[in-house]
């Protein structure tokens, strides 16, 4: 949801994901670890940004007025230069970043964020992936301008559809999730959570986040996993059975079907 200076990313306990950059032509794609931070700066260069994951706390974003944000998972963004940014997160989530080097500029001067394109989606998967792999084969100059194509194309104070998850009730589901990974989870609950019937559930959920409930909670399994290799010195085995997967066999089919490179890759190049 937010642009965040790199330096001012909170450090874990332990070594974190490295920020992961490729440069391709006249695009800088950047790819940011989930990490805590907390930043102020005015934007020296228009920004794209994606949210891979949900995000909550404390913004001002071409204001004076600090306000609690929810960043929606799959959130498309947009900061533009000269943009006074304040932002804090405990907690953060992965983000990518798209900015071009060349001096051209970007979009408008209206920031925005939470915008749902499912192309956009897309996108910004094929270049984490690109990104994790260290592949230098992949046509991220292509992906980095569909993207800007992408988001100079959506209105900046779109309507919210009616039967979309608010973010205090996107806040809610993540708690009960997180809280539950280590066993069993399903449609029902997660409906049940929320008061909805299953259908109008996955309808809504869809239309607020881009993805299937049962895609965000595998993706949910993924983040805290890659957190866990982080953050601790347990084994994969152990981390696949307190992040809800079968195996680490399970959990491993899991992070290259959705992220391209096993937890043992992902793991060896963070270190």
């Amino acid at each position: 949801m937010v642009f965040m200076s790199l330096r001012n990313r909170l450090q874990p306990s332990l070594a974190p994901e490295p920020i992961r950059r490729v440069e391709a032509g006249p695009w800088a794609i950047e790819l940011l670890p989930g990490a805590g931070y907390a930043t102020r700066y005015v934007a020296t260069q228009a920004a794209i940004g994606f949210a891979f994951d949900s995000q909550r706390g404390l913004h001002a974003i071409g204001s004076d007025r600090v306000r609690p944000f929810d960043a929606m998972p799959n959130g498309l963004a947009f900061v533009p230069a000269g943009c006074d940014v304040l932002s804090e997160s405990p907690n953060g989530g992965e983000y990518l970043r798209v900015m071009r080097t060349d001096g051209i500029s970007l979009l408008s001067d209206r920031a925005f964020n939470n915008r749902i394109d499912q192309p956009a989606v897309n996108l910004a998967l094929r270049m984490r992936r690109a990104l994790l792999q260290n592949s230098v084969e992949d046509d991220c100059e292509a992906w980095a301008l569909a993207l800007a194509e992408r988001a100079e194309g959506i209105d900046a104070s779109p309507t919210p559809p009616q039967d979309s998850i608010t973010g205090s009730r996107m806040r809610l589901l993540d708690e009960f999730i997180d809280a539950g990974l280590d066993g069993p989870l399903g449609i029902q609950a997660m409906a049940g959570l929320l008061e909805l019937s299953e259908g109008y559930f996955m309808r809504a959920f869809k239309n607020a986040t881009g993805k299937s409930p049962h895609s965000y909670l595998i993706d949910r399994r993924l983040a805290k996993a890659r957190a866990s290799m982080r953050d601790s010195t347990a084994s994969l085995s152990e981390i696949a059975l307190t992040c809800g997967f079968n195996s680490q066999a399970h959990m491993t089919t899991a992070f290259k079907q959705r992220l391209g490179v096993s937890p043992a890759q992902l793991r060896r190049r963070s270190t």
